[in-house]
């Protein structure tokens, strides 16, 4: 393809970057366009769009305009940080499954206790203690629903008195 011909598709291509990226991002996007043949540029939207998207922009405030900038530095930072938080969720999930896994084999005598690691069967222990920690939580959750209406019942009678 000629060099000028593929001048002539790339404002398309561009153009259509933009409704993307304005899509993505939820934002109003314009365009405006300077060519080597053509002295007038091209805008997109329209004239009136443009115009409407710019007094939009230098009506924000500088403070506004820099609270969501990031350097390219910053914003790996931030999304490293993010990824490390979901391995470790990742990892504490697959061990937990492990560790489960692990106590239905202890269960049903497919595994023996003797050839354990020390790291497994703590690991086991710790989930045990959670899942009591947790059934404990729901008794008592129940038996405070079920305690609290003789509670006011009590306090209407005191009331009446």
């Amino acid at each position: 393809m000629p060099l000028a011909q593929s001048n002539t598709h790339r404002p398309t291509g561009l153009v259509k970057k933009i409704v993307e990226i304005g899509i993505l991002c939820g934002i109003e996007a314009c365009a405006i366009i300077y060519t080597p043949d053509n002295p007038q540029p091209e805008v997109w939207p329209s004239d009136r769009g443009v115009q409407s998207v710019l007094s939009k922009f230098r009506g924000v405030s500088e403070l506004e305009k820099g609270k969501k900038k990031l350097c390219q530095e910053s914003f790996l930072r931030q999304r490293i940080i993010k990824a490390q938080a979901q391995l470790r969720k990742l990892r504490n999930e697959i061990r937990k499954k492990e560790v489960t896994l692990l106590m239905f084999q202890y269960l049903n005598a497919k595994n023996n206790f003797d050839i354990s690691r020390m790291i497994d069967l703590n690991d086991i222990s710790n989930l045990i203690d959670q899942n009591l920690e947790k059934i404990e939580n729901i008794i008592n959750g129940s038996q405070a629903e079920k305690v609290k209406p003789i509670v006011e019942i009590m306090s209407q009678e005191e009331q009446a008195l």
